[in-house]
């Protein structure tokens, strides 16, 4: 247990910050598999608009260091494979 409160503080500040990325990471997978299974289809308009959300989302997320910039590459590289 905390002995300080600051380390209370710390405590309380650390669950916060693990929600959101959890949130975040969440938003990222849905994304991914609605970009996947799009792809799977014949919806070319529905396949462009998920993936530029997607994209987006990576992009801020590797903006705050939550998702490493080798696989924001990666995965904005096979987006783009898949639209052309």
């Amino acid at each position: 247990m905390a002995n300080s409160k600051s380390a209370l503080k710390y405590i309380r500040k650390t669950e916060t910050r693990t929600q959101n990325n959890r949130q975040v990471k969440s938003r990222l997978k849905t994304l991914a598999k609605k970009v996947k299974s799009l792809s799977e289809t014949e919806d070319k308009d529905g396949l462009a608009l998920a993936t530029k959300q997607y994209i987006s989302a990576l992009d801020k997320a590797g903006k705050s260091g939550l998702v490493h910039a080798n696989k924001i590459a990666r995965h904005k590289s096979s987006c783009a494979s898949l639209l052309s």
